[in-house]
Parts: structure tokens; sequence; C-alpha cells
């Protein structure tokens, strides 16, 4: 069985997955990295949210693409995208009881003797820890919303002025962190929230980011409009902007048909043996 899409790079087109958060308009005696605080404190209370994302991954080059997630009670994931890395052709990714599904259209299944999704275990498999090694698909399981409150570690965080953002006014702050400065700001983070934050520092780890540059768009909610991150890893830069569309709205994700989906964890074991 063959497929178009290495599973080498299945982790770098899944970091799309990942990256977005929550914020707040400054009132005249909040200072910029109070603001951001109490922007990052919002996430906490998100159960749902839906957004888009623009920009450019290592490995996948340009991508952009629009997804919904829930966050509570389970993780649960949909997106469509499109990647230089597959062509430009529309990939669809779910994320539902802790399994992935990579879909695609008539040319995947063409490549996969007529299957159109392939999926892996993230509850711990063999296969998903070799392709965690890999580039980790465990990124898609990350709150985009936990990844906006990195800007809380930045020491630099400043204002830079009101934008609106799809017709709302926001806030526009930015600011520069390491991921030493993350970790460090760890110890103020509890529960779901230091567990969201430690999971994508080890993926930046992973793709050799040390230094953020973090951009953060806050509605007069108090909530992250829209969220840029720039880093510069070791198989190229890394440059995504978050925009959210909604949140707290149902989120339902079904898993695909059983008859149109290859279980890459069977196709490492037959390679295994081949």
């Amino acid at each position: 069985m063959r497929t178009s899409i290495p599973a080498a790079g299945l982790g770098a087109l899944l970091l799309a997955a990942g990256a977005v958060g929550c914020g707040s308009e400054e009132s005249p005696e909040m200072t910029p990295a109070a603001a951001v605080a109490k922007a990052a404190k919002n996430t906490e209370d998100i159960t749902s949210l839906q957004y888009r994302m623009k920009g450019t991954v290592p490995e996948s080059g340009r991508v952009e693409g629009e997804a919904a997630m829930r966050l509570k009670p389970t993780i649960a994931m949909s997106m469509k995208m499109q990647a230089d890395q597959v062509g430009g052709e529309t990939v669809e990714i779910r994320l539902v009881d802790k399994a992935m599904y990579l879909g695609g259209g008539a040319e995947m299944a063409k490549e996969m003797d007529g299957k159109r999704w392939l999926k892996f275990d993230l509850s711990g498999s063999a296969a998903a820890k070799d392709l965690d090694k890999m580039g980790s698909p465990s990124q898609a399981e990350q709150n985009p919303a936990a990844e906006s409150t990195f800007l809380t570690g930045a020491k630099d965080v400043k204002k830079v002025g009101s934008e609106k953002v799809d017709g709302v006014e926001t806030t526009h702050y930015t600011g520069t962190v390491t991921l030493a400065e993350l970790r460090a700001s760890l110890k103020d983070s509890k529960g779901e929230t230091r567990e969201q934050r430690e999971k994508s520092i080890k993926q930046y780890e992973k793709l050799g980011v040390d230094k953020l540059t973090m951009d953060m768009w806050v509605d007069g909610e108090d909530h992250t409009k829209q969220f840029r991150m720039k880093g510069q890893a070791d198989k190229g830069p890394m440059d995504m902007t978050i925009t959210f569309v909604d949140y707290n709205k149902p989120v339902t994700v079904k898993a695909p048909p059983a008859g149109e989906v290859a279980d890459l964890g069977e196709m490492f074991k037959e390679l295994g043996q081949g």
C-alpha cells in the first residue's frame, strides 16, 4: 500500500494544528503585561473554539486552514487545510477518541487502495511513539488558546496600538520570549493549563526553536481575537497567524467510516515484517 504523504513529514504537517489564545482590551490603569496576563487567565474557561490559520511551517511550507476544537469534557478536533507539502491539496484532520485521522480526496484514495483516511492511535501505541519522535502527531492535541499565554512569559511586552481584526476593535500587544523563560513561567500555571503549555514547549524544543516573537490582538471582552507566533527552527522559519472566529459553541467530531480507513499502526507492522 502506498501513501502520498511520507510518515516522516506527517508530524510537520500537523504542526499547524497547534497555536492561539485569549485576551483583554487595556484599561487606563492596566500595563501591557497586566492586560496580557488577564487575557491569558481567560483561556482557562474556554470549552471549545473555532479558528482560521495561515502562515509558514518548517517542512510543510505555506499552510492555510480552518478548524473547530472541543476542549472539554474531552479533546476533539476537525481541521481542513492546504499545505505546500501536499501540493496545495486540501487535507482534513480529525481527532476523536484518542485517534488521529488524516484524510484527503480522490488523490489519496488512489495511493492507498481506495482508502481515504490514515489512522493512528495517540494513546501510547508503539506506532504513535515512533511518529512522535519524527514530528509529533500529538501536536494536534494541543489547545491553541494555551499557546497564546506564552506572551505572559515575555519581559518586553508592549502595546502597539488599536487595530480592527475582522471588523472587531482590538488592542495589539507584542513581545519576545525564549523557551527558557517559558519554562520558568510554568511555575505560575497549574492543572490542564500547565500540561498544555508543557506539551507545546516540548514541540518547539524538538523543532529547534529557541526564541519566539509573539503578537496578540485582544478584543474588548478580554479574549484574543488574533495571535501570531514567529521563530527560527532547525529546518526553516515558522510564522503562523491564528484568528479566532468563535468560542464556547458546540463542536461535534465523528470518526470516518471504518471501510475508508487505513490503520497506520498496521501499516508499520507490515513494513516491519517486510
